[in-house]
């Protein structure tokens, strides 16, 4: 594949990619503004590509994967654990263009090289910060969550940043989780098999 819209084309053959604001996004955000210069030839193919200190920009099929199952609609707000590259939080903000993002990721390097391509786009309803010793931003609540590293196991601290009817979507070892939350802290889980993440590192 030699461009985004090729990309996106074959995401939607894989029947991965259906959202109409999803397709829109993967048509407006060229993964190859995030990636590094030497992987330029393999900006589109349907693998993971290092970004440096020992993190990826994920595969897109997984990507749209998750994605679409976030449900994502115009006016959420969204908070995205592990921005790397930024490119999952350009398609966020892409989507989301009545609400907002507020992107999290623990490298300062990849902050750094995150804000850098974000700035290629002129979205205006992103906030980008580095990660404390804490996961996700305890105190505020988000429409939607989306994690992009694997956790041991499910961490209820961000259940509880979920807003009653929100989704989050994020790997628990070698499987990836989507959960429904409802009233009270009370949830809804979902698993789905068969994908590998770098880990998620954080202080507890």
């Amino acid at each position: 594949m030699n461009t985004h819209h090729e990309l996106s084309l074959y995401l939607q053959q894989r029947g991965v990619l259906t959202a109409p604001l999803l397709i829109a996004s993967f048509d407006a955000v060229d993964r190859k503004d995030f990636v590094p210069f030497s992987f330029y030839d393999q900006a589109y193919e349907d693998y993971p590509l290092s970004i440096g200190k020992g993190q990826t920009i994920s595969q897109p099929y997984t990507v749209a994967f998750m994605l679409e199952l976030l449900e994502l609609q115009e006016n959420d707000n969204v908070l995205d654990i592990g921005c790397g590259s930024g490119w999952t939080t350009a398609l966020l903000a892409y989507v989301v263009s009545s609400g907002s993002v507020t992107a999290l990721e623990r490298i300062p390097q990849l902050l750094t090289l995150a804000q850098n391509n974000l700035r290629k786009y002129p979205f205006a309803n992103i906030r980008l910060e580095l990660a404390g010793k804490t996961l996700g931003l305890p105190g505020e609540t988000f429409d939607k969550i989306l994690v992009s590293a694997a956790a041991e196991e499910l961490p209820f601290e961000l259940v509880q940043q979920l807003k009653p009817g929100g989704i989050m979507v994020i790997p628990i070892q070698n499987e990836i989780a989507v959960i429904y939350k409802k009233e009270n802290d009370r949830f809804e889980q979902k698993d789905f098999y068969g994908f590998r993440f770098v880990p998620l590192i954080y202080d507890v």
